[in-house]
């Protein structure tokens, strides 16, 4: 399968130690099977950075998921399992991921997690409430944080 990752600069090598910690599924390189979604996270990157948009694609063997040669967690759709884990890995002051997995695949959540995360944290909205908002409003997208350079070593720079 090809996956794309969106972003400023093209990415050549990657390297975790310039993932940012605290994001969906921990601090991870994120790809998307959907160009569109690469494309929307180029745009955001060139608002927030400046440069242009650039998309990098990666090939990487789908069978690999299967959980035989990488420790896998996937999320198939919204659940309380997946709020959980979001809640988890955004509310940590660790710059290291709060879980032992090569690669990480579920729904992307809500560009507003950090408001619900507050929300949640104050006892304004429950589990159930938090999972609801974290929906992504352009709907349900998928993304892959690939998070150890054993899963980064899978990837084949296309």
């Amino acid at each position: 399968m090809i996956l794309y990752h969106g972003s400023n600069i093209e990415i050549e090598t990657i390297d975790l130690s310039k993932s940012k910690p605290n994001k969906d599924f921990g601090k991870a390189f994120y790809l998307s099977e959907e160009v569109q979604q690469a494309k929307e996270m180029a745009a955001f990157t060139v608002d927030r950075f400046g440069g242009k948009p650039i998309i990098s694609s990666f090939e990487f063997d789908r069978n690999l998921l299967d959980g035989r040669q990488l420790q896998v967690k996937t999320f198939d759709g919204y659940s309380r399992e997946w709020a959980e884990f979001i809640f988890s890995n955004r509310d940590t002051d660790s710059a290291v991921n709060i879980h032992n997995y090569d690669i990480v695949y579920g729904p992307i959540a809500n560009d507003k997690v950090g408001r619900q995360m507050f929300n949640l944290r104050e006892g304004y909205i429950d589990i159930d409430e938090f999972m609801r908002r974290l929906h992504y409003m352009k709907g349900v997208t998928f993304q892959y944080a690939f998070c150890t350079e054993l899963a980064i070593s899978k990837l084949k720079k296309i």
